[in-house]
């Protein structure tokens, strides 16, 4: 069969952007998929700001706290098993949007909550909203994206994790001490309305998105042309491409989860922070963060252009994340604050780092039809490994109060899990047919 020709490599710009004569609007999509996930951070951040506060007034101990946020990862790892096959079935326009529709009325659904049991209630349906998010962002980076702009992209609209980490504490601690706790818990619901309003005007796949140039589409479509290979969910567990990225999240992603809903109360008994002191700290961290992700997104394209394989490229970058993570087992030890806070910044870029890469091999290996679902199978095992540590976060700390072996524990999993991710798939090759 022939193809047209291949529009000509573009000049980049330092973030990755072409000439004007290729077009922009894949990028406008890449904005869309930000916001959201940073909507979507912003509303699973704001317990974590508010758990010391909380604890007073609803009374819970640290293993409650610990259950509350279960509740909230065994939620999140159940609506992957329905969000990614579901997304894959309907497209991303419409499965964007339901998933934001139900983690915002979840959200808001917090500021009624007067118990242990009503909170985890409420965690249990944001939970199982927010598990949308990445499965619709991944599947619509790869429609949108050819392979050698996609760890870009990724990095990007995953840098709004960081975002609405940072976005958070500036404005849910005065909300809390002004208005009450209960707003906290409301106001992202405006924000989500008008992020729906906009996907739905605007999304289309790139092929019947009547605003994107005919030389667009061509560069976006510019990689080889995969073949229609429709391969059932069951299946996808036979691949060693699909158990690398499934235990590559499995071990990674709960050291995520620990310093998002616990970094706020190690703060503040480790370092006596009070809760309108928390925004400088957490806004320094998650900002450094972003930059690991853009960096995280960029290092890899550079090397690609270079002439690297897009695996070596990859792996390296990884590489270097997992070393970059190691300083943070020292982080109770140091009893400066801001030394702290340094090192731990270090940790959480680079693990933002190391998760764009990471995110991007399901498209890597797998085709378009069957990112969503191996993007789910992953979040799955990354959400599963969070609930299994946030209960074991909770009851250590209630036992002995000392972080030390929650930190030793984030500071080695990564070099680990490069090299148990290296043994599955050396070359990261792309899936066959079986």
């Amino acid at each position: 069969m022939n193809h047209p020709p291949l529009p000509a490599e573009p000049r980049p710009s330092p973030l990755g952007e072409t000439r004007p004569s290729i077009g922009r609007r894949r990028w406008l999509i890449c904005a869309l998929v930000f916001f959201a996930t940073t909507i979507n951070y912003v509303d699973r951040t704001v317990l974590g700001l508010l758990a010391p506060m909380l604890q007073v007034k609803i009374g819970w101990n640290e293993a409650q706290y610990g259950y509350i946020v279960t509740a909230f990862q065994v939620a999140y790892a159940l609506g992957l098993l329905v969000m990614g096959p579901l997304i894959d079935r309907v497209g991303s326009r419409l499965g964007y949007a339901i998933a934001v529709a139900i983690w915002s009325v979840s959200a808001m659904a917090h500021s009624l909550a007067h118990s242990v049991s009503t909170f985890a209630m409420a965690r249990f349906g944001l939970g199982f909203g927010e598990a949308g998010n990445f499965p619709s962002a991944l599947k619509t980076i790869a429609e949108w994206f050819p392979q050698r702009e996609r760890a870009l992209a990724t990095g990007i609209f995953n840098s709004g994790t960081n975002v609405g980490a940072t976005f958070a504490p500036l404005l849910v601690p005065w909300i809390a001490l002004h208005l009450g706790w209960q707003y906290a818990f409301l106001m992202t619901g405006v924000f989500s309305a008008i992020w729906i309003l906009c996907w739905l005007r605007i999304y289309r796949r790139p092929q019947e998105d009547t605003k994107l140039s005919a030389a667009e589409l061509d560069y976006i479509q510019s990689d080889p042309t995969e073949r229609a290979l429709k391969i059932p969910w069951v299946r996808l567990l036979r691949h060693r491409q699909a158990w690398a990225f499934i235990l590559g999240k499995f071990f990674t992603d709960p050291v995520w989860w620990f310093f998002l809903f616990w970094l706020p109360k190690f703060l503040s008994s480790e370092h006596h922070v009070p809760l309108s002191g928390l925004a400088l700290p957490l806004i320094v961290i998650y900002n450094i963060a972003t930059v690991g992700s853009l960096v995280g997104g960029w290092l890899p394209e550079r090397l690609m252009k270079a002439g690297w394989t897009v695996s070596r490229a990859r792996k390296t970058t990884m590489l270097l994340c997992a070393f970059a993570v190691v300083p943070v087992i020292a982080a109770v030890g140091i009893r400066s604050l801001w030394g702290s806070v340094l090192v731990i910044s270090l940790a959480v870029a680079a693990h933002q780092g190391w998760s764009c890469n990471l995110l991007t091999f399901p498209s890597d290996m797998f085709p378009s039809n069957a990112v969503a679902s191996v993007g789910s199978l992953g979040t799955f095992a990354g959400t599963t490994s969070g609930a299994i540590i946030a209960t074991v976060t909770g009851l250590l700390l209630k036992a002995t109060g000392n972080y030390v072996p929650l930190f030793i524990f984030a500071g080695s999993t990564y070099l680990c899990t490069w090299c148990l991710i290296q043994l599955l798939t050396p070359r990261l090759k792309p899936v066959t047919q079986p």
